[in-house]
This record gives C-alpha cells, sequence and structure tokens, in this order.
C-alpha cells in the first residue's frame, strides 16, 4: 500500500501583504486561497503545492500537519 502524505497536509498563513508584490506572486497567493493577512489554508503535501509555497516563501508561513 501506498503512503498517503496528504492527510496532513500543510498549514500555509499569509503573514505579508501582497501590495507591491508581483502579478504572479498575487495570483498564486490567490491559488493557495490566501488574500488577506491572516488568512489560513490547509493545503495537501505535494509537489505542485511546494512549489507555490516556494515562490511566495518570503510572505507565507508555513507548518506541517493541521
Amino acid at each position: 500500500m501506498a503512503t498517503n502524505k496528504t492527510a496532513a497536509g500543510l498549514t500555509v498563513k499569509l503573514v505579508k501583504s501582497t501590495i507591491g508584490s508581483k502579478k504572479d506572486q498575487i495570483a498564486t497567493a490567490e491559488a493557495l486561497g490566501l488574500r488577506k493577512v491572516g488568512d489560513v489554508r490547509v493545503q495537501p503535501d505535494n509537489e505542485a503545492t511546494r512549489g507555490k509555497i516556494n515562490k511566495i516563501s518570503h510572505l507565507v508561513e508555513v507548518s506541517e500537519g493541521k
């Protein structure tokens, strides 16, 4: 059986405003469901999500699990 890594997921919190950021970084934050400072979303732990987080790592805090 395969291990399901997405069960726990990654908790992503927007801690810095997207004002002044590049358009693609704003779009990435919105794709993660982060619109306002303080927004928190649980995302699946996969390569696509980690790539998005890496792109806006200066704007977010990430923790593993719920």
